[in-house]
């Protein structure tokens, strides 16, 4: 039995607080089918969070088959399931692959065997074994209900946890959703939770909670519902609460909520001997059991607590997949998607292919030759005075050129990490946060993040090194310059990825990160020296300027020279830029760490 005992969620508002659920106390049996209805914005998503454990309850306590929940104990993830109102699903799999997905995700299976069995068992559960090679993308608003249900039933949750998963729909489509939601109750004694804002279909429910307020207005058996709130349709029902304050509702409820519950319990009784509800044997607790017989009161003693208290340990949980099985799934998943997506794969391709060539176009100018100073002393001033200046215009020439071009390797690199992570976590941040309540390791996911990128980055550096040192010889230590690239594209990957763990949407994401590069160039001091006032602080951070720096200092020496006379900014040593750079790479990945643990459910 789920069982609410005065739970109230609290925020502030304007200084004061306010109870977005306010004191609700209800008493779910195993095998219960519940709408949560009221108007917009009384409470009941809030309440559906609160029970799933999302909100903290800010005062009562929740049970659950003996135990409560309020004082640490919470669900296990194989107990519950979620079903929120987006998708969870990601647009180019197809049915199968998305329930496959989320059966290793959350299910330790022995075998392929199992595995497969799983998967068609939870498919002709949701009416979706028919289509389970179609593309998510092009599945109707019901189908898609359904196979967010489908991902959810892979675990067997005793309680499932639904979330306007009818709203948007046809009539028939939100019949046919409610009909097979009724069906899962059925199984297994599964309590199934339901907020909708539609009155329809009433009957197939077991009952009725009204919230208006945050307040509990009626929780009885459906066909009482118009009694109750003297009306002749249930869509009458919410002007009628506007009629009274939400207080004096939830105080009419408490005299009149006891009687309402018997109601419930002999309905039930009735389903159970006409065997329309099957329950497990030795699951469900007597239904006069209250919260109030779980917790003994003052002046008992021990031995009366222990006769009228029924306990029970945890219900053994299925196993969880371990890191590993989590990791592989994931990065599996994520280049499937990748090669899926034309246009995503068509960006990186002519990214790949186009930035070379552009560095490529300004590669004549930074090979030219550097004269050298005559070894012989010029008796002829004028002579001596030409050769010089014919000596520091070539190293203008090339120095400028030199520096101007690894300066732009560096910068549109940059800009490929950004394009590789802005979005990475903040594009799926909804499905994953589901994924997270249903037993993903945040590890395991960054991990996976980390796997993806890598190869990005590395395919990235590598092929702009190769293509720009066929076509123009890099003038120095080419494999230095080469892990500077490297490094560079790492950083800005794994600064924007935490960027993107950070933020709540993709489009912040985006934005932050294209800023953060926009700033790498007019920061670094290349093209313009910085005051030192201010070149101390910002240097650090400065990723474009570390790998521009030690490539510079990986130079040929009379190039390396010719760069040293153009520029005003100071050389750091090749140690202190690998150092700066990995360093930007770890704190990067531990922000990253710490915005996917980070809860960021809407």
């Amino acid at each position: 039995m789920l069982e609410l005992q005065d739970v109230c969620f609290t925020i502030r508002k304007d200084g004061a607080e306010v109870n977005l659920v306010d004191h609700i106390s209800l008493k779910v049996p195993k095998g219960h089918f519940m709408a949560i209805v009221g108007p917009s914005g009384c409470g009941k998503t809030t309440l559906l969070k609160t029970i799933a454990g999302l909100n903290p309850e800010s005062a009562g306590s929740l049970f659950w088959d003996g135990r409560n929940l309020s004082k640490g104990g919470d669900f296990s993830p194989s107990e519950i399931g979620y079903v929120p109102q987006f998708s969870i699903a990601y647009d180019p799999l197809t049915v199968d692959e998305s329930v496959e997905a989320a059966t290793r995700l959350r299910v330790r299976c022995r075998n392929t065997a199992e595995l497969d069995q799983r998967i068609d068992r939870v498919l002709e559960e949701a009416g979706l074994a028919s289509i389970s090679d179609r593309v998510v993308k092009v599945l109707s608003g019901g189908q898609k209900r359904r196979l967010g249900l489908a991902m959810e039933l892979v675990s067997d949750p005793k309680i499932l946890l639904c979330d306007e998963v009818t709203s948007g729909l046809d009539p028939r489509s939100e019949r046919e959703i409610v009909r097979l939601l009724h069906d899962l109750s059925r199984k297994d004694g599964r309590i199934v939770l339901s907020v909708t804002h539609s009155l329809a279909h009433l009957e197939l429910y077991d009952s009725i909670l009204v919230l208006h307020e945050g307040c509990l207005a009626f929780h009885g058996p459906p066909e009482k519902l118009t009694h109750y709130f003297s009306v002749k349709d249930s869509e009458e029902v919410y002007p009628r609460l506007a009629t009274q304050t939400a207080e004096r509702w939830q105080s009419s409820w408490k005299k009149h909520g006891e009687s309402y519950f018997h109601m419930l319990e002999r309905n039930r009784q009735v389903l159970i001997a006409s065997g329309s509800l099957h329950l497990p044997r030795n699951t469900e607790p007597p239904a006069e059991r209250t919260a109030e017989d779980a917790t003994p009161a003052p002046g008992d003693d021990q031995a009366a607590t222990s006769n009228r208290a029924v306990t029970r340990p945890a219900p053994e949980a299925l196993p969880m997949p371990g890191f590993f099985s989590q990791f592989a799934t994931l990065l599996s998943r994520r280049w499937r998607i990748f090669f899926r997506d034309r246009g995503q794969v068509f960006l990186q391709l002519a990214i790949l292919i186009c930035f070379p060539i552009l560095v490529t176009l300004f590669s004549d100018k930074a090979s030219g030759t550097i004269r050298r100073f005559s070894d012989s002393h010029q008796s002829d001033i004028a002579a001596e005075i030409q050769e010089q200046q014919n000596v520091r215009a070539d190293q203008a020439k090339v120095g400028s050129a030199v520096s101007g071009i690894i300066m732009f390797q560096v910068v549109l690199l940059a800009l490929m990490g950004s394009n590789n992570s802005a979005r990475e976590i903040a594009g799926e941040r909804p499905i994953y946060e589901k994924e997270k309540f249903g037993g993903l390791r945040p590890s395991a996911y960054l991990a996976s993040k980390v796997a993806f990128l890598s190869c990005l980055v590395i395919a990235q550096s590598l092929w702009m090194a190769f293509f720009v040192n066929f076509f123009g010889q890099f003038r120095g230590e080419f494999f230095q310059h080469a892990g500077f690239l490297l490094l560079v594209n790492a950083a800005m990957t794994a600064i924007c990825l935490a960027i993107s763990s950070m933020m709540r949407t993709a489009e912040q994401a985006s934005l932050l990160s294209i800023y953060l590069v926009g700033f790498q160039l007019p920061l670094s001091g290349a093209v313009l020296a910085l005051p030192e006032n201010i070149e101390v602080f910002t240097r650090p951070f400065i990723s474009a300027y570390w790998a521009w720096s030690g490539s510079v200092e990986s130079l040929q020496t009379q190039v390396h020279d010719a760069v040293k006379s153009v520029i005003d900014t100071s050389l750091s040593l090749q140690t202190s830029c690998l150092y700066t750079l990995f360093a930007h790479i770890g704190v990067a990945l531990i922000i990253a760490w710490a915005g996917a643990r980070r809860p960021q459910w809407d």
